[in-house]
């Protein structure tokens, strides 16, 4: 069973009388009443990150991922609390060192607080960050309406590129090695779209598990259908050099997940106020498809080719 049948399964109706748990389908708690959000996540070793090796970026890396779920809502985090278990060697002091410079690292860049949590020893390493802001209004899953646009930020690939390099699948030179690497350690947050989602999106979500098994979770239970095209989908000059170079299919690198960009949905007729929005902030996004509820099926094209379906699918945890 996947993590998403077991949570419809076993726990869904334990929020029957709890609307701000958004019936378990979003990534957050939203208190209206209270204008409070919050999300929460869990990132084990061997599973969320290779290993502790690098406690310096494994953390901004997990700080950001989290975050992330507040600003795709169009919420500014406000606070942090980690609860974090470990050994001896990875709460050695050398490492807890690296570990409190770089939240106060991504303290002062994002304006957030470390505000609690908790420690606790166990053989592998283990954080669950929970991240809180505060909004009167959010932008929700499953609101998507038929023949709304499909918008993503920034580009997509380059993380899951630099995770093969780790896993040492892939081998490439010093230079590329360590864009790819940064680029699956350090996030580019779309931080400066999150306050203008409100104006312009039906519905949104943060790329996490993969583009297109996101966008799945994105339509979920609206009835609707997308067709994306695969050459509009955006990626950085560095990934499409890779992908000329040794012949590879652009598709197996752009749903694989840990991009944290935001994938959006918005009605035609905001085509004008987005691109200029977008340009006066100086944020990439791009326009990649479309909703409609006549399609009967989700489409994933390249000229006048039908790819697989069976690229659509994005990890899952399952039990």
């Amino acid at each position: 069973m996947n993590e998403f049948a077991l949570i419809q399964k076993y726990f869904k109706k334990l929020t029957y009388n709890n609307p701000s748990a958004l019936s378990l389908n979003d990534d957050v708690f939203f208190d209206k009443k209270h204008n409070v959000v919050v999300s929460t996540d869990t990132y084990v070793e061997g599973i969320h990150f290779l290993n502790f090796k690098n406690p310096y970026l494994v953390i901004k890396k997990i700080v950001r991922s989290s975050i992330s779920d507040l600003y795709c809502k169009s919420v500014t985090p406000k606070f942090i609390f980690i609860c974090a278990s470990g050994n001896n060697n990875s709460f050695s002091q050398k490492n807890l060192n690296f570990i409190s410079k770089s939240l106060k690292e991504e303290q002062k860049k994002y304006g957030i607080k470390l505000s609690g949590g908790d420690t606790t020893k166990s053989k592998k390493t283990i954080f669950t960050i929970m991240s809180l802001g505060y909004s009167k209004k959010i932008v929700q899953r499953n609101k998507c309406m038929d023949g709304d646009d499909i918008y993503v930020t920034g580009n997509i690939g380059d993380s899951f590129l630099g995770l093969q390099i780790l896993k040492k699948k892939i081998f490439l030179n010093r230079k590329e090695n360590s864009y790819f690497i940064n680029k699956y350690y350090l996030p580019d947050l779309p931080t400066k779209i999150s306050p203008s989602l409100l104006s312009i999106a039906n519905s949104s979500i943060d790329i996490s598990d993969g583009l297109f098994g996101d966008l799945s979770k994105l339509i979920n239970k609206s009835s609707l259908f997308y067709k994306v095209d695969i050459n509009k989908i955006p990626i950085s000059i560095n990934l499409r050099r890779y992908l000329s170079k040794f012949n590879k299919k652009k598709i197996n690198f752009i749903s694989k997940g840990d991009d944290y960009q935001i994938l959006f949905t918005s009605p035609k007729s905001k085509r004008k106020d987005i691109v200029k929005t977008f340009k006066k902030m100086n944020q990439k996004v791009t326009l990649i498809g479309n909703l409609s509820k006549v399609s009967k099926k989700n489409e994933i094209i390249d000229g006048n080719k039908r790819l697989k379906h069976a690229y659509n699918e994005g990890y899952s945890h399952n039990f």
